[in-house]
């Protein structure tokens, strides 16, 4: 987002988290669904995006015309959300767009963390990666956005339901949807990203030949912390085909220290020799 998006979007991001921190908790679930719904709708309506958007309009106007339009099926709760959205000043209408949907995943994360689930939502969305990940049949109906979006949402069902936590399936539906316009993976990666930063921690990806036993993820996960200065998620694939060590990505840092790639690199330097 560019800098009068950010302020917008915080604005409305304070308004959420007093929310959250006030006596009105348990309406947090509701309103993460109701921002979704809301920023489906402006995905669809292009006009009334743009005219949320205008700074022509006074903050004012934008707000009750979003009320106008929405208002009268929407909680109390999220409807005082939208108005800081509407009022503010947004970059461009996608930006507001963006806006709307991550304050969504705010309001369901938010639910999660009351409820003393966070981390078992990251976890869950990560593993739920990994499956489809695993898959190319299941990821080729999963993120193929011409297949018809019910059928998608009962196959997350079918595979989620009563084994996730209901925020975890929620967020699985949206990451289907591609939202922000990412990959059906992107979007999940992004999700577990934002379940840690909203834990305080940062994910550390990890590639391995065998699982990592409970002593040895720990012990990495302490060791990438003191070199980033910040608790680490670490989040452990394991692949057989690197044969042994680990590759680790924190962020754009990779370090890939398996032997699948030294042998890959000695390789190269004798044929290039």
């Amino acid at each position: 987002m560019r800098a009068a998006s950010r302020e917008a979007y915080a604005s409305a991001a304070e308004k959420l988290d007093a929310i959250a921190r006030g006596d009105r908790a348990d309406a947090l679930l509701t309103i993460g669904d109701e921002l979704l719904a809301v920023a489906g709708l402006l995905g669809r309506e292009p006009r009334l995006r743009r005219a949320l958007a205008d700074p022509a309009r006074s903050g004012a106007d934008r707000a009750q015309l979003l009320d106008d339009v929405v208002g009268d099926s929407l909680s109390a709760d999220t409807r005082e959300v939208l108005g800081v959205v509407a009022a503010g000043r947004w970059s461009s209408a996608h930006e507001m767009l963006d806006g709307v949907e991550l304050l969504g995943i705010d309001g369901l994360l938010a639910s999660a963390e009351r409820a003393g689930d966070l981390g078992e939502v990251e976890d869950e969305l990560f593993r739920f990666g990994q499956v489809v990940d695993g898959s190319p049949e299941l990821a080729a109906v999963l993120g193929d956005l011409t297949v018809d979006a019910v059928q998608r949402d009962s196959l997350v069902d079918s595979l989620l339901e009563g084994k996730a936590k209901p925020v975890t399936i929620r967020l699985a539906h949206l990451a289907v949807a591609g939202f922000g316009g990412r990959t059906l993976i992107g979007s999940l990666t992004r999700l577990v990203e934002l379940s840690a930063e909203r834990r305080q921690m940062q994910v550390a990806y990890v590639t391995v030949a065998r699982p990592l036993s409970d002593s040895e993820e720990q012990e990495l996960g302490e060791r990438l912390g003191r070199m980033y200065g910040r608790q680490m998620s670490v989040k452990v694939s394991v692949e057989p085909s690197v044969l042994g060590g680990a590759r680790v990505q924190v962020g754009s840092d990779l370090y890939d220290g398996t032997i699948s790639r030294r042998l890959a690199i000695a390789r190269q330097v004798l044929t290039s020799g």
